[in-house]
C-alpha cells in the first residue's frame, strides 16, 4: 500500500543547504502501525497521541518517570519543595551550600555534602569567583565595572524534623536541559524589542560552525519539540526560521501563518532542533499545536504542500557541530603566556580548563591556582614552550625546577602561525615611531616607538610618555599584527589619537613631534595592509571579552569600523570602556556563543551602574573629544613629504565610519 515519505534531504547544485524531496514508497507494514502514523512521523489524528502512548515514549522519556516516593514517609509541601518526614534511621546532614537539614542518604554524592547538584555547582563556582575577587582587593585593586560575585543563598531555616525528598527525576532533568538565563536576560527579547541585528556566524572563523554555516538562512525548516500541547509524551512538529541573531533562530511553527503568538527562539546548533525528516528516521510522533489544530483536515497534505522544495538542515548537522566544539587544548598542558603583571615578558602557565576554545590558564607558580588569565587558544599572547627563548623575548624562569606530574607541554603545531617576513631588505629598526593600541587602554590608540626589534618579525613597543624606567611594560607585537599602525592613520581616519602623556604642544602634530624627539617614522610599506571582506556593520550584536578582564565574554556592539578594525561598545557602559578589536580577533563571537559552549555571559549594565559613572569623566571626555575635533587637519600631502621622507606612498581617504570588505588596503603606491 502507498504511503508518502520524507527521503533523506537532497542537495540542489550550487545550495548548501539540501530540498526535501517527497516521494511514493511502498512498504509493507502493519494495519495497526499504518494507521498509528503515517510517513512524516504523524499521528492519524491529534487525538490518537493519548491512546498509545508508550510505543512512542522513547528510552529518554522512560528514564524521565517519576520515581515513587516512599509510602513510609509522610509528604509535606514547602514554597514548592517536597519534603518528607524522617524516619530517624537514615542519618541527618546539613548542605554546606544553602544550609538544609536532611536525611543524609537523600543528599548527592557520595560526601553527602549537599542537598544537590545546583548546590554543589553553586558551591565550586562561589570557590573560584570569591578567590578572584578577593586577589582583586588584595592587590589593592577594588573590583571592576563588571567584576561580579555569585553571592552565597542566605541560610534556609533548619527543618530539624523534615528532610528533603529530591524531586521528580523528571523535573531534575528538565532543569539540566535548561538554558537558565544571567539575572533575566534574554538575547531574543533584547533584539526584538529594540530591533537590533546580530553579526552571523560567518563572520567568526575561530567559532563553532564558523566555517561550514552554509545557507542556514530565513526559511529553513526544521523539527522542534511542540510545547503547544498537553499530551503526556514528547511530540514534536515543524517550524520555520523567522529570524537569525548570531547562533538563535526565532521559529514560528508551520501553519501559524502571519500569527507571531507562540514564535520561540532556539539555539541552531543545541540538542532540541533537527532537520525535517528527523521525526520519521528516528520514530517520534509528529503532531501540530493545540492552537491551530482546527485549522486542517488533513495535516498531511498541508506539510507535503508546504515542505516540497523547501530547505532543511543537513542531516550530517549535529555531528558537524559535535566536531567543530572539539579543541586541541587539553587540561594539563604548559604554555607560554604574557605575564599580566609585567608585560614585557612570558611565563610558563597550565590549562585549567577549556570552555569553547578559551583556556584558563594557571600559572605554574600559583600554588592555590587562583593566579590565572583567561584567553582564546588562537591567541597572539600564547606560545609553545621555548618561543620567548627562539626569538629572543624576556622570560620569567619558574622556581619549578621540574613539571609537575601529569603536566606536559603543549605540541607547537596547535599555536596560530604567524606571516613569514622577509627582515633581509628595509625593515623596522629601534627607535621608530608608530601608532599603537595600547594593551592597558584598549579604548585608546597612542603614539609609540620601537624599543627592540626581535627575531621572526616580532617587535617590543612602548607607549611614549608613560614607560617604566625597566621597559616592564612594554609589549610585543608581530610586524602583521593588525594592532600597530604607521604614523597618521588615526588622523586619515579622523581617530582621536593619544599624544604622549605630558606632552604640552597640542594639538598634537606629528611633524613637529618627529623633529623635537629626532626621530623618524616607521616605513607605510612595512605595515600589514590586508583587509579581509570580514561581513561586519555597525550596529550589529555579538558576544564580546572584555580584554581588560579577560575572564569575562559581554553583551556587545560593533560602533564603528576602520577597515579592518572594529570599535566594540559594551552595552549599558560609557564609550570610555569601549576597546579596539581586529576583525578577526578570536574574542569576539556570535549571538547565542556562551548558551553554546556553557560559558557565563554578561548581560548589559542595569541603569543604577551607568548612574553611578563620575559626570566629571563625561566632562573631561567631552572636553578633550572636542579640542581633537577643533585642530586643524594635516593633508595627505603633506604628509607625504614631511613624514615619509621622500617615498612614494600616500593614504588611502575613506569616511570615519568606512565599513571596507573588500580587498582594497590602507594604502596605494603613487605611480611616477
Amino acid at each position: 500500500m502507498p504511503r508518502m515519505t520524507i527521503t533523506a534531504p537532497q542537495r540542489q547544485p550550487g545550495d548548501d543547504l539540501p530540498c526535501l524531496v517527497i516521494r511514493e514508497k511502498t512498504e509493507h507494514t502493519s494495519r495497526a502501525e499504518r494507521k498509528r502514523r503515517d510517513s512524516f512521523g504523524m499521528f492519524d489524528g491529534y487525538d490518537s497521541c493519548s491512546e498509545d502512548t508508550s510505543s512512542s515514549s522513547s528510552s529518554d522519556e522512560s528514564e524521565e518517570e517519576v520515581a515513587p516516593l516512599p509510602s513510609s514517609l509522610p509528604i509535606i509541601k514547602n514554597n514548592g519543595q517536597v519534603y518528607t518526614y524522617p524516619d530517624g534511621k537514615s542519618g541527618m546532614a546539613t548542605c554546606e551550600m544553602c544550609g538544609m537539614v536532611g536525611v543524609r542518604d537523600a543528599f548527592y554524592s557520595k560526601t553527602k555534602r549537599f542537598c544537590s547538584v545546583s548546590c554543589s555547582r553553586s558551591y565550586s563556582s562561589n570557590s573560584k569567583k570569591a578567590s578572584i575577587l578577593a586577589r582583586l582587593q588584595v592587590a589593592g585593586k577594588p573590583p571592576t565595572k563588571k567584576a561580579k560575585v555569585l553571592q552565597k543563598q542566605p541560610l534556609v531555616a533548619k527543618l530539624a524534623a523534615y528532610a528533603q525528598y529530591q524531586a521528580t527525576l523528571q523535573n531534575q532533568a528538565k532543569t539540566k536541559a535548561a538554558a537558565v538565563p544571567v539575572e533575566g536576560f534574554s538575547w531574543g527579547n533584547y533584539i526584538n524589542s529594540n530591533s537590533f541585528t546580530a553579526a552571523p556566524v560567518t563572520c567568526f572563523k575561530h567559532a563553532p560552525m564558523g566555517t561550514c554555516w552554509g545557507d542556514i538562512s530565513e526559511g529553513v525548516r526544521v523539527e522542534v519539540l511542540n510545547t503547544d500541547c498537553s499530551l503526556p509524551t514528547k511530540v514534536f512538529w515543524i517550524a520555520g526560521i523567522v529570524k537569525l541573531a548570531g547562533y538563535n533562530a526565532l521559529l514560528r511553527y508551520e501553519g501559524f501563518e502571519n500569527d507571531s503568538s507562540l514564535d520561540f527562539w532556539c539555539n541552531v546548533c543545541g540538542s532540541d532542533i533537527h532537520p525535517v525528516g528527523w521525526c520519521a528516521t528516528s520514530g517520534k510522533p509528529l503532531v501540530p499545536p493545540r492552537s491551530i489544530q482546527h485549522k486542517y483536515t488533513n495535516w498531511k497534505a498541508f506539510l507535503v504542500k508546504r515542505l516540497t522544495g523547501a530547505k532543511t538542515l543537513p542531516p550530517d548537522f549535529s555531528q558537524k557541530v559535535s566536531e567543530s566544539m572539539q579543541y586541541p587544548f587539553k587540561t594539563s598542558m604548559r604554555v607560554e603566556v604574557v605575564d599580566k603583571t609585567h608585560l614585557c615578558r612570558t611565563r610558563v602557565a597550565v590549562v585549567e580548563c577549556v570552555i569553547g576554545g578559551r583556556l584558563r590558564l594557571v600559572y605554574e607558580e600559583s600554588e592555590d591556582k587562583t593566579d590565572d588569565f583567561w584567553c582564546h587558544m588562537y591567541s597572539p599572547l600564547i606560545h609553545h614552550i621555548g618561543w620567548s627563548r627562539s626569538i629572543g623575548h624576556r622570560f620569567k624562569r619558574s622556581d619549578i625546577t621540574k613539571k609537575q606530574e601529569g603536566h606536559f607541554d603543549a605540541p607547537p603545531h596547535l599555536f596560530m602561525k604567524v606571516k613569514e617576513v622577509d627582515t633581509a631588505g628595509e625593515w623596522f629598526k629601534e627607535g621608530m615611531k608608530l601608532e599603537a593600541i595600547d594593551p592597558l587602554n584598549l579604548s585608546a590608540i597612542c603614539v609609540a616607538t620601537i624599543r627592540k626589534v626581535l627575531a621572526d618579525g616580532f617587535l617590543m613597543i612602548g607607549i611614549d610618555g608613560s614607560e617604566a624606567a625597566d621597559g616592564s611594560d612594554w609589549f610585543c607585537y608581530h610586524a602583521t599584527s593588525p594592532s600597530i599602525f604607521p604614523v597618521g592613520f588615526c588622523e586619515i581616519n579622523m581617530i582621536e589619537l593619544t599624544p604622549p602623556r605630558g606632552y604640552a604642544k597640542l594639538p598634537f602634530k606629528w611633524f613637529d613631534y618627529l623633529r623635537e624627539t629626532d626621530s623618524i617614522a616607521a616605513p607605510v610599506k612595512l605595515f600589514n595592509k590586508e583587509v579581509p571582506n570580514h561581513g561586519f556593520h555597525v550596529g550589529m550584536k555579538l558576544e564580546a571579552v572584555d580584554l581588560m578582564e579577560p575572564r569575562l565574554v559581554c553583551v556587545a556592539t560593533v560602533t564603528r569600523i576602520i577597515h579592518r578594525l572594529l570599535r566594540i561598545h559594551f552595552d549599558g557602559w560609557e564609550d570610555e570602556y569601549d576597546q579596539w578589536v581586529d576583525c578577526e580577533s578570536p574574542d569576539l563571537y556570535p549571538v547565542g556563543w556562551c548558551q553554546l559552549t556553557g560559558y557565563q555571559l554578561q548581560p548589559p549594565a542595569p541603569q543604577s551602574s551607568r548612574d553611578s559613572q563620575s559626570s566629571s569623566s563625561k566632562q573631561k571626555k567631552k572636553a578633550k573629544s572636542q579640542q581633537y575635533k577643533g585642530h586643524k587637519k594635516m593633508t595627505s600631502l603633506q604628509l607625504k613629504e614631511e613624514l615619509l621622507d621622500g617615498e612614494e606612498y600616500s593614504f588611502l581617504q575613506g569616511a570615519s565610519d568606512q565599513e571596507s570588505n573588500g580587498s582594497a588596503s590602507y594604502y596605494i603606491k603613487q605611480e611616477p
